[in-house]
């Protein structure tokens, strides 16, 4: 597992943490509360290394 994996884990393991503490989540509910946590936290990180006009299709000029 490599260094950015291993903070990924580690970041969603907190937010779940703290929405348990929280209450915002039952601790019954973790499994899937825990995989969309980390599948977004996921996307976010390893998406912040493209070039975000990649996805929208946009120059700088809104073009």
């Amino acid at each position: 597992m490599g260094s950015i994996d291993e903070q990924i884990l580690r970041a969603a393991k907190e937010i779940v943490v703290k929405f348990i503490e929280g209450g915002r989540i039952s601790p019954t509910g973790f499994n899937e509360s825990f995989r969309n946590i980390y599948s977004t936290v996921e996307k976010t990180v390893k998406g912040s290394k493209e070039d975000p006009r990649q996805e929208s299709g946009n120059d700088k000029n809104g073009k």
